[in-house]
């Protein structure tokens, strides 16, 4: 039987087929997230209000986190490439979909089909990233493949910002459609065959938090601090809009800054993880409500409010890789599980915070919705602090590699 470190596939194909998965990361992300840059234009085109246009984020959300531990138990005995390729189809049927649609909810019907693809991407992507590799460079796979979060806030989402600006909203979800395409060919072609590994049936994917400490106290600090994130997240464009008379170039060149710190954040941590995982998670959360606090603060001027969102960027990439290692260590064996099980409480608080975001937004400004984030990111501080070390054990740092 072939090890890990025993790996059947050639170095470079190895690291392109991890490529191949950043790019398909990249495309969900800026899919899931494109609503964040558009808010205004969407609700103008479509004659809604801010709060119901958020619903493009809580739907997708809703079906990516509540579908995705049956369908990946449904498909635990398909070849992994051969899922990936087929979500990515979807993907690109969904965004063609949602920039042709004639009515809103239409639009809302093909982001909640597409949010069912994203969970399933989530629960299978970054594990198909970590066994492509050498179990020595596994972590350094997962930085890799998570850096497309980064890459879609740097790049993606800013694009998309930029496009919907010059030609309509529209128009940028059908350019990602044809993006959505080409990433699916890339998996068919580049990814060599991945059989399914630890996938278990639903009931047991259900049963991993009861039986598994670790696992469950990861979860609910997960869950408080992505509500915290998205429900501020989601509205930021109408907050610096009112705040600090933000032009739609500026709101751009924001997300951009954020991404930035994204990136910068993602390379920290995935160097801090190896040392002290704990502790990186803690100065992530921490960071996320301390960059809120300073937006309340600073973020009345235009250069203030670039600061913060440089350090909410960075907080939040390195939180996100934290998650995702902390995940892996209280469940090394049903990682996939583990992973759907990590989605469904993701992805629904992407949902709920958009949510709940809105109706704060709609009812008490989007002022109110920058607290809201405050108070949840906090609280996941508080939750890890008061939780003991052992339920968040580092993993072992990479080994160099050997040569011959």
């Amino acid at each position: 039987m072939i090890t890990r470190d025993e790996h059947p596939h050639s170095t470079a194909r190895s690291w392109l087929g991890v490529a191949v998965i950043t790019a398909s990361l990249f495309t969900f992300v800026t899919t899931e997230l494109m609503p964040v840059g558009l808010l205004t234009p969407v609700g103008d085109s479509l004659g809604i209000s801010v709060g119901a246009a958020g619903l493009m984020v809580t739907l997708y959300g809703v079906s990516a986190g509540l579908g995705v531990p049956f369908i990946v138990a449904w498909t635990r005995r398909v070849n992994r490439r051969v899922l990936l390729s087929g979500l990515l189809a979807i993907l690109a049927l969904g965004n063609l979909i949602t920039g042709v649609s004639p009515n809103y909810p239409l639009v809302l019907t093909a982001r909640l089909v597409m949010g069912f693809a994203n969970g399933v991407f989530w629960a299978i992507g970054v594990s198909m990233a970590m066994r492509l590799v050498p179990e020595r460079h596994s972590s350094r796979a997962a930085a890799i493949a998570l850096s497309g979060i980064s890459i879609a806030t740097v790049a993606g989402m800013p694009l998309g910002t930029y496009l919907g600006n010059l030609t309509s909203w529209r128009t940028t979800f059908v350019i990602w459609s044809g993006l959505s395409a080409l990433v699916c060919l890339a998996v068919a072609a580049l990814i060599p065959s991945l059989p399914s590994q630890n996938a278990v049936s639903a009931r047991e994917v259900f049963k991993l938090p009861l039986v598994n400490v670790r696992l469950r106290v990861v979860m609910i600090t997960v869950v408080l601090y992505v509500l915290g994130h998205f429900g501020a997240y989601t509205f930021v464009r109408p907050w610096l809009e009112k705040n600090s008379s933000a032009t739609p170039a500026y709101v751009a060149l924001s997300l951009i800054v954020y991404g930035l710190g994204g990136a910068i954040g993602n390379f920290i941590a995935s160097h801090t993880v190896t040392k002290n995982l704990r502790g990186s998670f803690i100065a992530a959360c921490a960071g996320l409500a301390g960059s809120l606090l300073l937006l309340l603060t600073l973020g009345h001027t235009q250069a203030g409010s670039i600061v913060c969102l440089a350090v909410w960027g960075a907080s939040f990439g390195a939180a996100n890789l934290c998650q995702i290692t902390i995940t892996l260590a209280a469940a090394p064996d049903t990682f996939e599980a583990a992973m759907s099980i990590n989605t469904l409480g993701y992805n629904t608080s992407i949902a709920l915070g958009a949510l709940f975001g809105g109706l704060v937004a709609d009812s008490l400004g989007v002022g109110a919705v920058i607290w809201f984030g405050i108070a949840l990111t906090a609280a996941s501080v508080l939750v890890t602090l008061g939780t003991r070390r052992k339920t968040s054990s580092p993993i072992p740092e990479e080994e160099p590699a050997t040569s011959g």
